[in-house]
């Protein structure tokens, strides 16, 4: 299996053998229920998806309701896809366990970063400000300076770096190290942080030798 669907726990750290402490994050990965099994002959690609965690049928959709019980699943949360990459064998309705990663693994973490609301150029694109006060400069250190040129374009260029919203993207922390598997607890712990806040959901993906 390709990858699993999890929910941010918290951080915490461990004592390495060496004595070194080492910060790591705690996942709940699973367990996820397959609810679709897509193949090359129906839709032109091999991929799972996967559904995790329950929710009350009074908060689903009738769509929703016939989805999950085509798989003998409850009402889940959560829905992603994986790509079924070696295209193994798996049945609808099949629950993946946090078994399926083993300690001194790779993996690969998706999740949402913590919105920072609107920021300013500094903390939003790591600007350097003015930081020089004199030479006439007044209230200028976390200033972005000159955005443009003058009579030609006589515009801002798209893409410009500016104050904004900041966070709330989907951001991607590649090469985390499996410290521990739980498999009784279906948790693991990782080396490293995470993107999320406690209690938000990530996409888990193996790293294949």
């Amino acid at each position: 299996m390709a990858g699993i669907i999890g929910k941010k726990i918290g951080m915490t750290s461990v004592f390495s053998v060496e004595g070194k402490n080492i910060p790591c994050t705690v996942i709940e990965a699973g367990p996820c229920v397959i609810t679709q099994v897509k193949t090359e002959e129906t839709d032109g690609y091999e991929a799972l998806q996967l559904a995790y965690g329950d929710k009350k049928e009074k908060h689903t959709t009738k769509a929703e309701l016939g989805h999950f019980k085509k798989a003998g699943a409850t009402p889940k949360r959560k829905v992603a896809e994986f790509k079924n990459t070696y295209q193994e064998e798996y049945e609808l309705g099949q629950e993946i366990e946090v078994n399926i990663f083993h300690e001194n693994d790779y993996i690969d973490v998706d999740g949402v970063s913590k919105g920072k609301g609107f920021q300013g150029v500094v903390k939003r694109h790591n600007f350097r400000g003015v930081n020089d006060a004199t030479h006439g400069q007044h209230n200028r250190l976390r200033a972005p300076g000159s955005i443009g040129a003058s009579s030609w374009p006589s515009r801002v260029f798209k893409g410009m770096r500016m104050a904004g919203r900041d966070g709330g993207k989907t951001v991607t922390i590649e090469n985390l190290l499996i410290l521990k598997v739980i498999p009784e607890k279906n948790l693991i712990v990782v080396k490293g942080s995470v993107p999320g806040a406690k209690g938000s959901y990530l996409m888990l993906r193996k790293q294949w030798k």
